[in-house]
């Protein structure tokens, strides 16, 4: 499951921004293209567009709702542009476009916490990812009574009906309570009206980050594990290729580190 679907409910509206950058090479960089992009074209063109939403924080969105666009992943990628020797320029979109957009050359990139899947990786070029994130039983921070997902049975837990954690509650024997997503879940397990809610690890750091003092742990860490990368489109290995090694230096050299802990409290990277 993709982590940015665990975000969504959070995500109002989409900026457009008609960006796009030009390559000597006749096919220009983010301009239309369904052609694979190459590292040259990007080198010559001097810069990479990305597409991402800007309505999706904390990994791509503008603070208070009008300030410089920022997040996450705007910060990784922008690093990685560094590391390349080019500019970034970013398309914002929104996520039930952001694949056509990629398609149709729009843009070179996609930085939006999407997650590899077989799909996925049959249709476009994925990097390596730069966000690991497995599933997490969260309880409140006095219970004792669970710490596995198998001492879900017989107990409540709160879920949004479309996550798939749903299912793997309820798979683990537990009561499930229905709800519309994070923050109703949360709310519940704080009143004591569940006793966890199974959720991506990531939407529990986010939420501590903003709420230091929401009297909830983390009891058990599931082997399911998204794993989020930026897409290209099919066939645009080298550019792969070289923005596998910019993280690569990016993570030896502490600077994914960073990022991960300004947004989420913890490394988050790998």
């Amino acid at each position: 499951m993709s982590s940015r679907r665990i975000f969504a409910a959070v995500a109002a509206g989409a900026l457009a921004l008609g960006l796009s950058a030009c390559s000597s090479g006749g096919v220009e960089s983010g301009s239309g293209s369904t052609e694979p992009t190459s590292l040259e074209q990007i080198k010559d063109a001097g810069s990479i567009v990305v597409g991402t939403e800007g309505t999706y924080r904390p990994f791509s969105y503008h603070e208070g709702g009008a300030g410089d666009l920022t997040g996450y992943d705007v910060e990784v990628v922008t690093a990685v542009a560094d590391k390349l020797g080019v500019d970034v320029k970013f398309e914002e979109t929104q996520w039930d476009g952001i694949f056509a957009g990629l398609e149709a050359g729009r843009f070179d990139i996609i930085a939006n916490q999407v997650s590899i899947n077989d799909e996925r990786e049959e249709k476009y070029t994925m990097t390596e990812p730069y966000t690991i994130s497995p599933g997490v039983v969260i309880v409140a921070k006095d219970n004792t009574d669970i710490s596995s997902l198998d001492d879900l049975s017989g107990k409540t837990t709160a879920q949004s009906l479309t996550s798939n954690w749903h299912d793997v509650a309820t798979t683990a024997g537990a009561n499930v309570e229905d709800v519309e997503g994070w923050a109703q879940a949360v709310e519940l397990l704080q009143q004591g009206r569940v006793d966890a809610t199974v959720n991506d690890k990531l939407t529990y750091l986010d939420y501590l980050k903003q709420q230091p003092d929401a009297g909830i742990k983390v009891a058990a860490e599931l082997d399911d594990v998204s794993r989020n990368a930026f897409a290209l489109k099919k066939g645009s290995d080298d550019l792969a290729d070289a923005i596998n090694k910019a993280l690569d230096d990016l993570r030896a050299g502490g600077t994914l580190a960073e990022i991960s802990d300004k947004y989420f409290g913890s490394d988050v990277s790998q």
